[in-house]
């Protein structure tokens, strides 16, 4: 089953962001649960939050894993929201 899961940066969080990306990144391509994803972008061209599509069993199992990310752990984000996802368009062709 997909996820979206969208997560919004705490304001001027940006070096924490920085200093945690390494090993959000090790997390990802370790569970290897993302299919897409990737960060939101504020008006100067800045990193400012994230946006996944995540594979999980169920909401919980999403859920659970977003709690295991490092950013989560380093308390990046103000908010997050994690909703089931369906997806009915793919003219890219992306593999999901």
């Amino acid at each position: 089953m997909l996820f979206i899961l969208t997560a919004i940066d705490k304001p001027n969080s940006l070096a924490l962001r920085l200093s945690v990306r390494d090993e959000h990144l090790n997390f990802a391509s370790k569970t290897g649960r993302i299919r897409l994803g990737g960060p939101f972008l504020d008006a100067k061209g800045e990193m400012c939050g994230s946006l996944m599509i995540v594979e999980a069993a169920d909401l919980e199992d999403a859920r659970a894993w977003h709690a295991s990310d490092p950013y989560v752990k380093a308390g990046l984000f103000a908010s997050s929201d994690i909703r089931p996802w369906k997806p009915t368009y793919n003219p890219c062709e992306a593999k999901l």
